[in-house]
């Protein structure tokens, strides 16, 4: 049995995972470019200053968030660590909290939330979002 992790190496492991710019946030930024969208990136919640949204179409009022199925609790993906695994079940549960709060947040200022696991198709998320994005100029005109 491998040895329970201290706080330390666990915190140098979190701090060398990707939080941003992650390989699928580039892709699906590359295709929403490409289709002639423009947006912001990693901009702080308005009302909540230090949390962000990964890509928003100020506008519009879009938030869009590409959400990691561990640490963000994906129904098909996640998984649940052995080795320390209170601390690891309060960590996750709490990131689900704040993103749930996160949501209600913006959709009660008026915001449209879109949310999306790492696992899915760049291709199909830059879609989603583009006729999303589309509709809501439509509606604006």
């Amino acid at each position: 049995m491998p040895p329970i992790a201290s706080s330390a190496s666990v915190a140098a492991r979190m701090s060398r995972q990707a939080s941003r710019d992650t390989a699928q946030e580039l892709a699906v930024r590359r295709l929403l470019h490409g289709s002639g969208l423009r947006y912001r990136v990693h901009v702080p919640v308005p009302g909540m200053p230090r949390r962000t949204v990964d890509i928003l179409f100020g506008r519009v009022r879009i938030a869009v968030f590409l959400d990691g199925c561990f640490w963000h609790g994906c129904p098909d993906h996640a998984t649940s660590p052995r080795a320390n695994a209170e601390w690891w079940r309060t960590k996750l549960d709490r990131n689900i909290a704040r993103d749930r709060e996160t949501t209600e947040h913006l959709t009660s200022a008026g915001w449209t939330v879109l949310r999306f696991w790492e696992h899915e198709a760049p291709e199909g998320i830059a879609q989603r979002i583009a006729a999303e994005v589309r509709a809501r100029r439509s509606e604006l005109r």
